[in-house]
């Protein structure tokens, strides 16, 4: 893993420097504060707005049965003789209250002077009741059935005194709320950063020490989550470096060799065409410039090899629809060429796959080479192609001498060759690349024994057997693909 640290970086594009300079923790306080306040602010708002109309209600019920104790004494012949005289006895209890008394079909009240406007309606029996407030008032008129009426006003000073002190109370209590929430707010966000600060200082000491051993994870909230999903790439980091560690030893491994022996035979056609030089025979020459030219091809082909194999290991590359048949007759035709003295049993069926051409390409081309090169002259090779429980059978026999059992898993494997393939040119990598390219299809590969005693290779693709129907069945196969570690979105 490899830290670059970059001066005078300037933002990226859309970013906002503000945001940047300015933490998560305090955004966390800030965006809690925020909602804490704004609640109590409701809760003040509800709280006031309710205890206020409470209260405004209560003082109307209050002069509703009021009005209706003194509407009930109009029936009292006493109270009819000296109305005064209860109305006097009314204010001395409520000295709050003024009053104005109307008797049945009389004009003429008894009490306060009191302003009306709604309540001319009440006294001229338009209606039962009215309420209204007037300044500081709340003016009460009411009639009974004997039309006997009475209007009450009463003073609301004291009534808005308590609201006023009501609301300077909830101004306070909201002001203390917003200061707790502040404090509130910055405690939640510390604690709830703490596992993102472990988390943070885990990820920094992998970018410093290059470990990649997983990271503890501590409980099954949404921090363990993301740690999962990092132990997750630091896995599959690790699985790629170990692949490109064995790649570049085994690489190395294999390189010595043919260069060795290169190198030696340089040497002596150097010492044999210089002056003076040790003399050889002409058919030694020979001989020797072919090991040269031979030794070369090995070389090439090891280095194709190898660049095949760094392909697999890279990015995913975009699939596109693949004819299957073409793919096998354009591979038959190269290595016709290479081997005309065998004879090639081929028999296809229309299917097209989802995948990257050129891999796949490759992969039938190693496979139907190695049938070739282990087939004896006027051997016969078959390629047969078939549908089985709605996938691809490929299968390709050769009449060699075979893959013993105990060898059949391991000649997948990097850089591996059988005692018998030792002789042979190769460089121990077409089979694992073979294998490699069908597994990122989502299709198998297993080796056996063909029917006259050498090697079967049967690789099953998924896919379809027309353009359309080959998108249907790899839609899992694509999800499958984007949801791994290829990092698709």
């Amino acid at each position: 893993m490899i830290l670059r640290k970059t001066v005078g970086r300037q933002a990226p594009q859309g970013v906002n420097r503000s945001s940047r300079r300015t933490s998560l923790r305090w955004q966390l306080s800030v965006v809690t504060a925020s909602m804490v306040a704004l609640a109590v602010l409701v809760m003040s708002i509800v709280a006031y707005w309710t205890v206020s109309a409470s209260l405004s209600h209560q003082v109307d019920e209050d002069l509703d049965a009021k009005a209706n104790s003194l509407l009930s004494k109009s029936f009292d012949p006493n109270f009819l003789i000296n109305p005064g005289a209860e109305v006097a006895m009314f204010k001395v209890y409520n000295p709050d209250i003024r009053i104005a008394y109307f008797g049945a079909g009389s004009m003429a009240g008894v009490g306060d002077p009191i302003d009306f406007q709604d309540e001319a309606a009440v006294l001229q029996n338009e209606k039962d009741r009215t309420v209204r407030t007037a300044g500081n008032e709340r003016i009460l008129a009411k009639r009974n059935a004997a039309g006997a009426r009475v209007i009450l006003a009463q003073d609301m000073g004291p009534t808005h005194q308590m609201i006023s002190s009501l609301g300077i109370v909830l101004l306070l209590i909201g002001g203390l709320g917003v200061l707790v929430a502040i404090a509130a707010g910055a405690v939640a966000a510390t604690a709830g950063l703490r596992p993102v600060k472990r988390l943070q200082n885990a990820v920094d000491y992998v970018a410093r020490t290059d470990d990649l051993r997983p990271i503890a994870v501590e409980g099954t909230d949404e921090v363990a989550q993301l740690t999962n999903s990092f132990n997750g790439m630091l896995s599959a980091l690790q699985a790629s470096r170990n692949r490109q560690t064995e790649l570049v030893a085994d690489a190395g491994h294999e390189l010595k060799t043919p260069l060795t022996s290169l190198r030696t035979n340089i040497e002596l056609l150097m010492m044999v065409s210089q002056a003076g030089g040790a003399q050889i025979a002409e058919q030694d020459r020979r001989d020797l410039e072919r090991d040269v030219i031979a030794q070369l091809d090995e070389l090439s082909t090891l280095v194709g090899d190898l660049v095949d194999l760094a392909r697999e290991d890279g990015p995913e590359k975009d699939f596109e629809c693949v004819d299957l048949v073409e793919t096998v007759e354009t591979s038959l035709e190269r290595v016709q060429r290479r081997r005309s003295d065998v004879t090639f049993d081929v028999r296809t069926t229309p299917w097209f796959i989802e995948g990257d051409s050129f891999a796949l390409s490759r992969a039938v081309l190693n496979l139907l080479d190695n049938a070739a090169k282990w087939s004896p002259e006027d051997g016969v090779v078959r390629v047969v192609m078939q549908e089985r429980g709605g996938q691809l059978a490929l299968t390709i026999s050769d009449s060699g001498p075979g893959i013993p059992v105990n060898e059949r898993e391991k000649v997948f494997e990097r850089f591996y060759r059988s005692i018998q393939s030792r002789s042979m040119p190769g460089s121990g990598l077409g089979l694992a690349i073979v294998k490699q390219v069908i597994n990122r299809h989502n299709g198998t590969i297993v080796a056996s024994e063909s029917d006259d005693g050498g090697t079967m290779m049967t690789v099953t693709l998924p896919g379809g057997p027309d353009v359309e129907s080959h998108r249907t069945k790899n839609e899992a196969s694509r999800a499958k693909r984007s949801n791994g570690w290829g990092f698709h979105i």
